[in-house]
């Protein structure tokens, strides 16, 4: 028996399936980027220091390898590549933080987004700096 058959009204599809997901899916608001660059951050330092050990333990096998896969880490690309590393690490910390003040303040998931944005303000203002003297180290031998 359809809706019309019975007499009961159903709701429209589109305001259904609305109201089904409206309250499990981001919206792509400060809390979800905030989540997936803290996950992200959190995986790429991860495996930073996985293959730091990796290296290190080198020393252990052959201490020319070593010296050869160290050199091989002088080159401008690894210079990019450790700026992204400690902006990762900035970012991390700095977020880090955040999540315990959210956690552990008063009435501090309202102020969850202000304290988003402070954390960018924050990386950027520790990174300029570091990057321009970082990137001027990388460039200039």
């Amino acid at each position: 028996m359809s809706a019309v058959q019975t007499g009961t009204p159903t709701p429209p599809p589109s305001t259904a399936k609305k109201n089904a997901i409206a309250g499990r899916l981001y919206r792509g608001n400060e809390g979800m980027w905030s989540w997936v660059l803290h996950r992200i951050t959190g995986v790429a330092i991860f495996f930073f220091l996985l293959v730091h050990v990796l290296d290190s333990a080198l020393l252990l096998v052959s201490p020319e390898v070593y010296d050869t896969v160290i050199g091989a880490y002088k080159t401008p690309i690894m210079g990019l590549g450790e700026l992204g590393l400690v902006a990762a690490i900035v970012y991390h910390a700095f977020n880090g933080i955040r999540i315990i003040l959210v956690d552990f303040l008063p009435g501090g998931t309202r102020i969850q987004r202000g304290l988003f944005w402070g954390v960018i303000v924050l990386c950027v203002a520790v990174m300029v700096p570091f990057a321009i003297v970082h990137l001027q180290n990388v460039f200039s031998h």
